[in-house]
Order: C-alpha cells, then structure tokens, then sequence
C-alpha cells in the first residue's frame, strides 16, 4: 500500500534523512537574504566611522578603531623578529667547552667544592648564565666566546710516561711535552697505560673530546701488539666473537697477522671501546702475554712517518674536519670555527719542517777522492 504525501501539508522529515540539511540550507540562505540589507547599512556605518574626522584644528583626527589596529601588528613583528635569549646551561658543560677538562673531570671538581659560581660554592646540576661570574680552584674561567680557534694535536707518547696531569711519584707526564696554551688546558682524548706507546690526540675543545670518547660514537682504534706464546684459530676465533671480562663482554673487530714467527708475533687488532686495560686483558684471557702495546691509530688518524716518539704535531683543518665528520659532532652546534692567523699558520709550518729535518736521514758528508801516488820508474 503506497502512502500518499499531501503537498499542502508536507510531512515532516526525521533528523537522518538529508533533505532535512538541505532543507535547513534553504531556510538559512532566506535568513541571510533578508539579513543582507541590515549587513550593508551596518557595513556603510562602519565605513562612515572609519573615515577621518577633522577636529578643532583642522587636522584628520583617527578613530580609536583605526589607531588601535596599526599597534598591535608591530608587536607581532617585534615578537617574532626579536633575537632568542641565550639559555642556561649546565655547569659542567660550559666548563668542558671552556678547556677545563673533560666533563666527568669537571663534574668530580664540582663535587668536590673547587667550582664557585658568583662567589658561591656550586653543586652538581647547576645551571649558569653567560655573565655569571665562574672560578675554578679560586682561579677566574674565561669562558670561550662565539668566535673560537679550535685545535687538535697528535702525541707520539713514549712508553714510561703517564696521562695524567701530576703524579705523586715523580713519574713524567704527557703534559710536559705539549705546547702551551693562554688561558685554555690540553684534554686528553682518551688515556693509555704508562707502558703503552703510540697516537695519543689532544684538543682544547671540551665538547669535541667528550664526543670522541662516548662509547655512542663507535669510533675504532686500532694498535699494534707484540704476543708471547702460540695463537690458533680458536684463540682468535673467541677473541672476534667476545670474551666475559670483568666489567662486561668485550672483543675484537678485526685481527690481522704483522709480522714475527713462532711464540713472538706481531698483531694488529681492532676496538671500538676505550676500557682500561681492554687489548691486554682481552690477549691474557687467552693465556698469551702482550709484551708490547702500540696505538697506530684513532678513527682516521694514523702516525705521520716525520713524527718520532715524543714530539707532537698539529692536524690540519681538514684532519679535524674529518675527525668531527667520524664522530657525528656538529661543530657548528657550540663554535663558529676561526681560521689560523698568519703567525699561527708560520709557526706550524716551522714546527712541520722541524720534525720532518730531524726524521731525515742524516747526510754523509763528501769524502775528497784520494791522491795517488806518483809512479816512481
């Protein structure tokens, strides 16, 4: 049975059906048509009030409308154009950034009570400001400014020498071998044993150091070492898949024969870590004993032939360049990096010279041909 709908008296739709919408559209358009004169008139009113009104002097004067618009939007621009504020930092941050020494040095000297901070005893998780006022051992810390020269130098280190700044024994230290510095300190990028030998690198820049020996950056070392006793395939099998030492499984990336016969052989192997002791520890787990430890080299830098044991030189630009590359360090997250002035770019050239005469071979001086002697007949 089909309804019939009565067009005089339309039926009224339920919510869901989409007439209704449309029906609620056509209501609304007719709202807005008789609404649209009172929109003009309000419009023309509006206009008329914009417009300006002469005063007493004869001068345009501008509504409170108009005059309170062009303010505001100079305060917008201001916001967004205004230069950031410099932000705090950590205290142990800044003072590694400056050449104080690494962070965990920095932050073992704030625990200790050596760190004022505006003549006040700083504790560890301070934050300072840029004109906060820091000293160190009683001693003021120029802290670095925008523009900085960043350097880094290589140590050819002697076996008998300790990588610490003082010892109580009298022992020798690195540090007495490196150049000095105005108001900066060598951070040592990493340590090795007082009977290890080899690259040793050195920077005034507290954050690049820190990056360099973070175990996230995988950066690989790689020595040389002497090893008393027989090694099979097994031993160096272990040794590639991971050995149980005392502070965590440790092992070797890479294993390559150099050179020596028998039970004294000559090894070049790879880590990723810094562990104290690790090369050592990992050859004596295997029942060998290192007779002779050597780093050959730091990520991609090697011992230029010209350096001897116990004189150091500076890397170039694009050495450091390529050292930060290896790390993932953005050096232009903290520095703007200065170029060397004159004097700074003469003076390496000199110290380069200076070690490549001394590693030259030493020249034989001319003997005079020797006089014959007359043919007595």
């Amino acid at each position: 049975m089909v309804k019939k709908i009565n067009q005089d008296k339309p039926e009224k739709p339920t919510k869901a059906v989409k007439p209704v919408v449309a029906g609620k559209a056509k209501s609304a358009d007719k709202k807005a048509a008789t609404a649209k004169p009172a929109k003009n008139n309000a419009a023309h009113k509006r206009d008329a009030s914009e417009r300006p009104v002469k005063s007493a002097a004869g001068k345009p004067a501008q509504s409170s409308r108009a005059s309170s618009k062009p303010k505001a939007a100079p305060a917008a621009s201001e916001k967004t154009l205004a230069p950031a504020a410099p932000g705090d930092e950590k205290l142990q941050k800044v003072l590694a950034r400056a050449g104080m020494g690494s962070r965990r040095e920095m932050e073992r000297a704030i625990e200790a009570g050596q760190v004022k901070v505006n003549d006040k005893i700083a504790k560890l998780g301070d934050r300072v400001l840029p004109q906060d006022k820091i000293f160190v051992n009683g001693q003021r810390v120029v802290l670095r400014s925008e523009l900085t020269r960043r350097r880094v130098i290589l140590y050819n280190k002697p076996e008998g020498e300790i990588c610490s700044r003082s010892d109580p024994e009298g022992r020798p230290t690195v540090y007495d071998h490196l150049p000095a510095l105005k108001g900066e300190r060598w951070i040592s990028v990493g340590r090795l044993d007082f009977n290890t030998s080899g690259l040793l690198l050195f920077t005034n820049d507290g954050e690049l150091a820190n990056k360099l020996m973070h175990p996230s950056s995988v950066i690989d070392r790689e020595y040389l070492v002497r090893i008393q006793g027989e090694v099979t395939d097994e031993m160096r099998a272990s040794l590639l898949k991971g050995v149980a030492l005392d502070d965590g499984v440790a092992r070797f990336t890479d294993i390559v024969d150099g050179a020596g016969e028998g039970k004294n052989r000559w090894f070049y192997c790879v880590v990723m870590e810094g562990r104290n002791r690790e090369v050592r520890r990992l050859w004596e787990s295997q029942g060998v004993k290192v007779s002779r430890l050597k780093r050959v080299r730091y990520a991609n830098i090697f011992i230029p032939s010209h350096v001897r044991v116990g004189q150091w030189v500076d890397l170039t630009e694009r050495e450091i360049q390529d050292l930060c590359m290896t790390a993932g360090f953005d050096s232009s997250t903290y520095t703007r990096m200065m170029e060397p002035t004159r004097d700074e770019a003469a003076q390496r050239e000199r110290h380069d010279k200076k070690l490549r005469a001394a590693s030259a071979a030493p020249r034989r001086p001319k003997v005079p041909p020797r006089k014959r002697p007359p043919i007595m007949e």
